[in-house]
């Protein structure tokens, strides 16, 4: 809290510094001696003054220790503060993780007894295979008997772990035969599934190759009907052609005999021996006579004389 030193001081000291002298009558003193009076007053006012300042000298100590004292003790109340504020705060962190602390101490204690139940548990079930195993082990005590007979009546073996490895090694041989064997009957499976879809298939094929039979049997039957029939086609075409061929031998003779006939009243020798050739020539000729004949029956009908044609 500020206050104004001056408005205090003035408000305390005012009435103190206003001295108030009394009043005299000063007609009758001299100037000297009102001098002197003014000297005594002035003395006075400068000793109340002195004194008034000792003591305002005296106040302001006593308010600067004061003001240090408050200043201090503000200080203090600061750093209680500050040491209080610290220890709210670690007092929240204690209690943060005291409360934490506690959490996971429940959730331990939670978890333990859920372990705890769990033995319990496994430990009752433990019991009862303990149970059932010391039954087992009662009724096998006659094995074990056995065992120590079959021992003291052998020589093979000299205590029963070695009849027990025996038994494991053929027990063991025993398993790998039969491995072996389930691995024998996969592969005839196997194989027998094969030969299965082979056979199949092979059904199959037979099936498709029988009826590709039967469609060139069909066939086949088919082409030799054609063939008989084309093989009687082909007799008549021999039979026609030999008549023909003879036929066509006769022509050409009578062609050939034509053309000789031809060539020797023409007093020519023979050319060539081309039948087309032959008859073009006996066109010709043929052709030459018919005009010939026809001239001669026109002028025998008109009485012209008949001039003979000169033999080229």
């Amino acid at each position: 809290m500020t206050v104004s030193l001056e408005e205090y001081f003035r408000t305390t000291f005012e009435d103190k510094l206003l001295v108030k002298m009394p009043e005299r009558e000063d007609d009758h003193l001299t100037p000297a001696t009102r001098l002197l009076e003014k000297r005594r007053e002035m003395a006075e006012v400068e000793q109340a003054l002195a004194a008034q300042k000792e003591e305002f000298q005296m106040k302001m100590e006593s308010l600067q220790q004061r003001r240090e004292e408050l200043e201090r003790k503000e200080y203090q109340l600061k750093e209680s503060l500050l040491k209080f504020d610290k220890f709210l705060k670690e007092n929240d962190s204690k209690r943060a993780r005291a409360v934490k602390k506690a959490n996971d101490e429940r959730e331990m204690k939670k978890q333990k007894d859920k372990d705890i139940l769990r033995l319990k548990v496994e430990t009752e079930a433990l019991m009862r295979e303990k149970d059932k195993i010391q039954t087992r082990l009662m009724n096998h005590t006659i094995f074990h008997k056995y065992m120590e007979k079959v021992l003291e009546s052998g020589e093979e073996f000299h205590e029963i772990r070695d009849i027990i490895a025996r038994y494991d090694t053929l027990t063991a041989t025993h398993e790998d035969l039969m491995e072996k064997d389930q691995l024998n009957q996969d592969a005839v499976e196997a194989q027998r599934q094969q030969l299965l879809k082979y056979t199949e298939e092979k059904n199959n094929e037979i099936l498709s190759y029988n009826n590709q039979l039967a469609s060139l049997q069909t066939r086949l039957d088919k082409a030799q009907s054609e063939a008989v029939k084309w093989e009687s086609v082909w007799t008549h075409i021999k039979n026609t052609a030999a008549k023909k061929t003879l036929l066509l031998g006769r022509i050409k003779m009578a062609t050939h005999n034509l053309y000789q006939l031809v060539k020797k009243h023409q007093k020519q020798t023979a050319q060539t021996e081309e039948t087309h050739e032959q008859l073009n020539q006996i066109r010709i000729f043929i052709q030459d006579l018919t005009q010939v004949t026809n001239e001669i029956k026109r002028m025998e009908l008109t009485g012209t004389s008949i001039v003979p044609p000169s033999s080229s």
